[in-house]
C-alpha cells in the first residue's frame, strides 16, 4: 500500500510459548504541512494518501471555504526539512501541500494560522468555542429533516469495519464513513491515524464533488465523538453523527446546542442518543 504502511521489525512475546522475531505492518505517520497561497496555515500529523481531501476538508472545518466553487486546486511541493529547494536538493516528499482558492475567496485569517502540530486530542474548549461554531457555520443542521432508523444504523460499525482495509494490516487507524440517511448506501469512507483527519478526508471528498452541505447524511466514526468531531460535521451541514465509543460533554453539550443528532456507544443492538433522538426511527414493540 505504499507509504499508507511499513514493515518493521517486532519481537513478539507470548508468555505461553516461545519469543519470535518477525516482520509487523504499521500504519505510517508523516506530518503534512498545509498552506494556502503559499502561506503555512497548520502542520498536522496524518496517514498519506487523500492530502487534498484532508486539507480541504480541513478548510471547511475552519470556516474558511464553505462549498465546491470555493476551492481552485491544490499541488503538493517541496519546502524546508522536506527535502525541498530550501533543503538543498529538489526531491518532493509529498508532505507538503499548497492550496489555491477561487478568485474572491478571501485568504485565511493570519489569526487562524496554526504552526503547531495538532494531535487526535487538539480542538476548542468552552462555550465560547460552542457559540463560535453557531456563529460560523454556513449550515444550520437543526432544520434538515433527515431521519434514519434504528435498524440500519445499529449495522453501520459492521459496514464500516468491513471496509476498513488498512486497518485490517495494521489495526492502528481511525475510520470515517459517510452514510445516505434514507437509503443507507456508505457514500464514501476514509481512514487515517488522526480521528479528525479521517472526518477532514470525508469532507473534503464531499466539498471537492460539490457535495455541501452534506443534508440527508449520516457520519460515522470508529471512536468516540470528541468536541471537534462534532464540530467539523456542523460545518460541513451533517445533521447526524454516529460514534462506536463515548462523546465527551462539550460534544454533546455543542451537538444539543446546534440541533444535531448524536448517538454513541452504537455497538450491537443498542445505542445511546444524547441530542435530537427524533431522528432515530425506532420500531414499535412487536413490530419487526
Amino acid at each position: 500500500m505504499g507509504r499508507i504502511t511499513a514493515r518493521r521489525p517486532v519481537t513478539r512475546i507470548s508468555l505461553d510459548g516461545a519469543s519470535v522475531r518477525r516482520s509487523d505492518t504499521l500504519a505510517v505517520e508523516e506530518p503534512l504541512e498545509i498552506r494556502v497561497a503559499g502561506t503555512s496555515l497548520a502542520i498536522t500529523m496524518r496517514t498519506p494518501g487523500h492530502d487534498v481531501e484532508l486539507a480541504a476538508g480541513f478548510l471547511v472545518s475552519e470556516g474558511v471555504i464553505a462549498r465546491g466553487s470555493d476551492f481552485r486546486s491544490a499541488i503538493h511541493c517541496g519546502g524546508p526539512g522536506t527535502g525541498g529547494p530550501l533543503a538543498g536538493n529538489t526531491e518532493n516528499t509529498y508532505n507538503v501541500l499548497d492550496v489555491s482558492l477561487a478568485p474572491g475567496v478571501a485568504p485565511p485569517d493570519p489569526d487562524l494560522a496554526r504552526n503547531f502540530y495538532t494531535t487526535s486530542s487538539c480542538g476548542l474548549c468552552g462555550k465560547a468555542s460552542i457559540e463560535a461554531v453557531e456563529t460560523v457555520s454556513s449550515y444550520d443542521v437543526s432544520v434538515d429533516e433527515a431521519s434514519v432508523e434504528a435498524e440500519a444504523l445499529a449495522g453501520y460499525p459492521d459496514l464500516l469495519r468491513a471496509q476498513q482495509a488498512v486497518f485490517d494490516k495494521t489495526g492502528g487507524l481511525h475510520a470515517a464513513a459517510l452514510f445516505d440517511a434514507a437509503t443507507g448506501e456508505l457514500l464514501v469512507l476514509r481512514e487515517d491515524v488522526g480521528r479528525h483527519n479521517a472526518v477532514d478526508k470525508v469532507v473534503g471528498w464531499a466539498i471537492l464533488h460539490d457535495r455541501l452541505p452534506l443534508t440527508g447524511t449520516v457520519l460515522m466514526v470508529s471512536g468516540r465523538a470528541s468536541f471537534e468531531l462534532v464540530q467539523k460535521a456542523i460545518m460541513a451541514g451533517i445533521p447526524i453523527l454516529s460514534a462506536v465509543s463515548a462523546p465527551s460533554s462539550l460534544a454533546v453539550e455543542l451537538a444539543a446546542a446546534s440541533g444535531m443528532t448524536l448517538v454513541g456507544f452504537l455497538r450491537g443492538r443498542t445505542m445511546n442518543v444524547y441530542s435530537r433522538p427524533d431522528r432515530v426511527l425506532v420500531p414499535e414493540a412487536g413490530v419487526g
